[in-house]
């Protein structure tokens, strides 16, 4: 019977999600399991029942009238342009995950790559080693960013053309997403903690009067907590934006679109550039106040970033959003 259902919510996916057509739905529905059980109890097989009930309701077109929907069928409510099968939807999700912890670890290196050269300069000599150590840092941060790239390129497609899932592979991706729930929660979690304990060991130093060597390994030590934070980030937040780019292929107002309820969730924006921001705002919004709250030292002041943050959220969201 799974597979029947399976076989209507896509049959229906396309279709403006209205009332008449979720009516049309449940009675197509109710029609197909009366069938179902009707061949199960004449002994019909479970292959036999599903393949008797498909042909003979598995046409829409030829049902539409009958269901009081025939105004909907329109060859631009049947285009269901290319269909990502489960197999490459779980591909997607692995190479995506992998991006991210690519592109965290760039970050990393590119916020812990003045540490040489930090080191260096406290000693008073070795300055050359500093200088190598921040362009190995640096180099090995565009490569890992230049690879996650190159591993994204081949699924440019989903952005370019026109793509579905179907009930089945929706339900999967929900899945995955709700079992992430709480360890995107942690992971945020644990980078938040990193990064206001990453001034610790400056007012340790400081405290203690410690200068030279001790002095500069302690902003060495800031510099990799915040990297370590700003990882868990990224890593945390590729992952939950690979399950929503998934979830988002069904276009909105359809009833594919209606497959998962959380789906509602995802935001959509008319412009693509103002999408393009949004996906790394908070991430952005997270650095601005790192690096203000250090350089200026105003921590009784910075928190008013994520205030001012919040509010130009709500304008973009209000002003761009589908």
């Amino acid at each position: 019977m799974e597979t029947i259902r399976n076989y209507l919510e896509t049959m229906f996916q396309k279709l403006p999600n209205t009332l008449e057509v979720q009516r049309a739905k449940v009675e197509l529905g109710q029609m197909m399991e009366d069938k179902y059980s009707e061949l199960k109890n004449e002994g019909k097989t479970e292959n036999e029942a599903i393949g008797t009930v498909i042909s003979e309701f598995g046409n829409l077109d030829e049902l539409a009238l009958d269901l009081g929907i025939s105004g909907y069928m329109n060859p631009n409510n049947n285009i269901a342009g290319m269909q990502v099968p489960l197999p490459e939807v779980k591909n997607y999700l692995k190479d995506k995950i992998r991006s991210g912890y690519m592109i965290g670890l760039g970050v990393l290196l590119c916020i812990c790559s003045p540490s040489g050269a930090i080191l260096s300069d406290c000693i008073g000599c070795f300055q050359f080693i500093g200088v190598i150590v921040l362009f190995a840092f640096i180099t090995l941060a565009v490569g890992l960013f230049v690879f996650a790239g190159a591993m994204m390129g081949k699924w440019n497609y989903l952005d370019s053309q026109s793509c579905s899932i179907d009930f089945a592979t929706a339900e999967y991706v929900h899945g995955q997403r709700e079992n992430y729930r709480m360890t995107n929660a942690m992971m945020n979690t644990v980078g938040v903690m990193f990064c206001i304990v990453c001034f610790i060991p400056l007012i340790v130093m400081d405290e203690i009067g410690m200068e030279g060597l001790f002095e500069g390994l302690g902003v060495v030590i800031m510099l990799l907590l915040v990297g370590i934070g700003v990882y868990f980030f990224i890593a945390a937040g590729s992952r939950s934006a690979a399950y929503e780019n998934i979830l988002k292929l069904n276009e909105v107002g359809t009833m594919g679109a209606s497959f998962v309820t959380s789906q509602k969730e995802v935001t959509r924006y008319t412009n693509k550039v103002i999408a393009g921001i949004m996906s790394v705002y908070w991430p952005t919004v997270t650095c601005i106040y790192i690096c203000w709250s250090f350089l200026s030292a105003d921590w009784h002041i910075t928190w008013i970033v994520w205030v001012i943050a919040s509010l130009i959220e709500n304008f973009i969201k209000n002003a761009f959003r589908e």
